[in-house]
């Protein structure tokens, strides 16, 4: 038995769930099988590699590869495999984004404490921060690395969402006809519809005052951005924790949440991020990227 992790049966339908915390978020797993073992083998497989991923990625961890970017002062490193594709995988998001999904921005929290106060900091504060962001000064040559010293990388706004689907790959690698759903903190994904066909019940929650939603997913991921818990506010005006990496300052007229379908999470999370950093033009961007999509504003 592991020690924080609670399987019990479901209270609906057939089968069992599995609970625990991981990357900051209540995790669960759904799995609909008569069998309790089987059931039992694949919750703790899910359980075993989100646990792997976080103690391997979180920049809030001594002793893993991150750490070891983030202090190598200036020195090159040779990366594994999986963190070496996690790299060229933001590099991408980078250059998707117009430079605007930058996993060297996260130095930014030194001065942004989105704690819903009113501490906005100086333009002073934030513009010596503004040389160590940049992924591009990054010497990249896989597998080998050198970043520029002071710089620091951050993998929050992928790991999450890369872990999701990981474990699935993991769970169907046990059982690969049972339905099987996970819900990291609001990033899930499904490998199929629950027995006789029908569809698993995903809400949205509202923020803001807007709607909530209720999704039926059969197949695929789903994946939410939004300042719903970090925020700042004064004089009237919201400041969102989505931080333009350019500016060093909030996005401005920022929607509050945008969630995205895609067959991975890892992708509806891109989407639903880039969204975000485009501001009051998240739908347009939505629409031209030809997703499913809910905005609230």
């Amino acid at each position: 038995m592991i020690k924080d992790l609670t399987i019990k049966p479901l209270k609906q339908g057939i089968g069992y769930s599995g609970v625990f915390s991981a990357m900051a978020s209540n995790c669960e797993i759904l799995v609909e099988s008569e069998n309790p073992l089987l059931a039992t083998q694949v919750i703790e497989s899910v359980y075993k590699e989100a646990k792997r991923i976080e103690k391997k990625l979180s920049r809030y961890l001594d002793n893993n590869i991150i750490h070891k970017i983030n202090n190598a002062n200036g020195q090159t490193i040779k990366l594994d495999e999986e963190t070496a594709q996690l790299l060229d995988f933001a590099f991408t998001c980078y250059q998707l984004s117009d430079g605007l999904f930058d996993i060297t921005s996260g130095v930014l929290r030194k001065v942004w404490h989105f704690d819903g106060s009113a501490n906005i900091p100086s333009l002073k504060q934030i513009k010596p921060l503004l040389e160590l962001i940049g992924l591009p000064q990054l010497a990249w040559s896989p597998p080998y690395l050198t970043m520029p010293k002071g710089m620091e990388i951050d993998l929050g706004g992928i790991g999450k969402e890369y872990a999701v689907d990981s474990c699935l790959k993991k769970a169907l690698a046990i059982a690969t006809n049972i339905p099987i759903l996970l819900n990291f903190g609001g990033d899930l994904i499904c490998n199929r519809a629950r027995y006789n066909n029908q569809a698993w019940t995903v809400g949205i929650e509202s923020v803001g005052g807007g709607e909530s939603a209720i999704i039926a997913l059969k197949k695929g991921a789903l994946a939410t951005s939004g300042d719903a818990n970090r925020f700042l506010s004064k004089a009237g005006i919201r400041y969102s924790h989505i931080l333009n990496p350019i500016t060093g300052y909030p996005v401005e007229q920022a929607v509050r949440s945008v969630t995205v379908a895609a067959e991975s999470c890892i992708e509806a999370g891109l989407i639903s991020t880039i969204a975000m950093l485009q501001g009051q033009q998240a739908e347009a961007f939505l629409v031209d990227q030809q997703v499913k999509h809910w905005v609230q504003v």
